[in-house]
């Protein structure tokens, strides 16, 4: 085997050195497919590393798909799929409505991206150290929670503080309306299964959240855009679509709005809460920015008291997208039943990362991590818009809280084009078709602050727009 070099005095633990090189190596075709590795002990000796470091690095080679073992005969170079990608790798997003699509572009290798289209937190942004610190605290801890199923509305320590999270913004809950989930992806994927037979009219935020209209169109809904202002649904046009399509329901996102930023404001939470009363609609509140208002905000949900809401919220934006905890809340009886759809449809959720959430709940990590991140948020906030208006772009709304800024060139384009422009850039934009359940074109970007630090965004951008 050809030979290579391992540094004991680096960082990376030589077990890890061992599987760089070998997966280089059978990656580069330098090591054939079929080839035998050098033997455990002889590879040991040739390195002079320990056996049991050898071993480990060969055990996870084997998982990894490089190496297998023959009984009685030591390790061999798999035969391993082709890892060349596609060339058609920049962005045809005008029109386009595979929303699976979006989102593999999104989450394929992202350390070579620049990402204001982004909708996630840097990682140096998150909770990482109240993360660690209480994997260490469950790791000491007894119980079959590591290895078991949890229960079937979730932990339930975690539900008995959301109810008192849900207090402090005026809803009044029992722990037995409070169900978690996997994030709100996965509780709006509940109530879809729930409420929603295929040909169903449903209304939406238009713009709203893309991956949102992905799911409902997968279950054959009829999805409607009701359009925003800059103090929530255009409750005039939500009427009329109500009287024409007769929908059931009404998905929102209320308070810093996913893209605009905007929030609803109490006239017109009222006006929204009179209609689903007067036409039988049910509404979804998602909530998941909510946390990052500083200020007291309206809620459909603190409104309505969860009669005709259901209201959604995660930690996956503010904590951890890795731990995938979220929750919603409703009437009794519909959470009985949203609870029996979550268990046929995956059983459920674990109590691993419920319980580490639990632990950033109680010892404070989270409320302080908040107060970091609302500050930070807001200093890059202003640093993006004035950045933006510098170069000529028009903000929608100055937003209160939260990570993103609806924004537009003053040169009439279609936004599509600009993101498959950037793409090229190695730039990742959030084009405005994107946030439109019909994928009409539209002038306007999504930008996410906490990526906008990059002075060749605002760079690239400035050929699209007259100051």
């Amino acid at each position: 085997m050809t030979i290579f070099t391992l540094d004991p005095s680096t960082s990376l633990p030589l077990t890890d050195q061992i599987i760089v090189a070998v997966k280089k190596m059978v990656d580069e075709r330098v090591i054939r497919i079929g080839s035998r590795m050098p033997s455990i002990r002889k590879f040991a000796q040739d390195y002079y590393v320990s056996r049991s470091t050898v071993v480990q690095a060969y055990d996870r080679l084997v998982a990894m798909g490089y190496l297998h073992s023959r009984l009685g005969s030591g390790f061999y170079v798999s035969n391993r799929p082709s890892g060349q990608t596609s060339q058609d790798s920049t962005y045809q997003l005008d029109g386009t409505t595979d929303v699976v699509w979006l989102l593999r572009k999104s989450l394929e290798d992202r350390s070579n991206k620049t990402m204001p289209g982004a909708w996630w937190l840097p990682a140096s942004w998150m909770e990482e150290s109240g993360i660690k610190k209480s994997l260490r605290t469950l790791s000491l801890k007894e119980g079959e929670f590591l290895t078991a199923y949890g229960t079937s509305a979730g932990y339930l320590p975690l539900r008995e503080l959301l109810q008192n999270k849900l207090s402090n913004i005026g809803i009044a809950a029992e722990t037995s309306q409070v169900i978690l989930t996997n994030g709100v992806t996965h509780a709006l994927d509940l109530v879809t299964r729930f409420l929603i037979r295929a040909g169903d009219a449903v209304l939406v935020d238009d713009p709203g959240y893309f991956i949102l209209f992905g799911g409902l169109k997968s279950f054959g809904a009829n999805v409607i855009g009701v359009p925003w202002n800059h103090d929530g649904p255009d409750t005039e046009k939500m009427e009329s679509l109500i009287k024409e399509h007769k929908p059931k329901v009404f998905f929102t996102n209320t308070v810093i709005h996913n893209p605009t930023g905007a929030s609803i404001s109490q006239p017109v939470a009222y006006r929204v809460l009179q209609l689903a009363e007067k036409y039988n609609l049910t509404l979804v509140e998602d909530d998941i920015y909510g946390d990052f208002h500083p200020a007291s905000v309206t809620r459909l949900a603190t409104l309505d008291q969860l009669n005709r809401v259901i209201y959604v919220s995660s930690f996956s934006k503010s904590v951890s997208a890795s731990l995938r905890v979220g929750y919603l809340a409703c009437n009794k009886k519909l959470a009985s039943e949203l609870c029996d759809v979550k268990l046929l449809t995956g059983l459920t959720t674990s109590e691993i990362g419920e319980q580490i959430i639990y632990q950033l709940l109680t010892e404070g990590h989270y409320r302080k991590h908040l107060d970091k991140l609302r500050i930070r948020l807001l200093q890059a906030r202003q640093q993006t818009m004035a950045k933006l208006e510098n170069i000529g772009f028009t903000i929608h709304c100055e937003p209160q809280g939260g990570m993103f800024i609806w924004a537009k060139p003053s040169i009439e384009v279609n936004s599509a084009v600009i993101a498959s422009d950037a793409a090229k850039s190695g730039i990742m934009l959030a084009p405005g078709n994107m946030f439109s359940p019909s994928q009409e074109p539209s002038p306007w970007m999504r930008f996410n602050v906490a990526h906008c630090g990059n002075q060749s965004i605002f760079d690239f951008l400035s050929k699209y727009s007259k100051k």
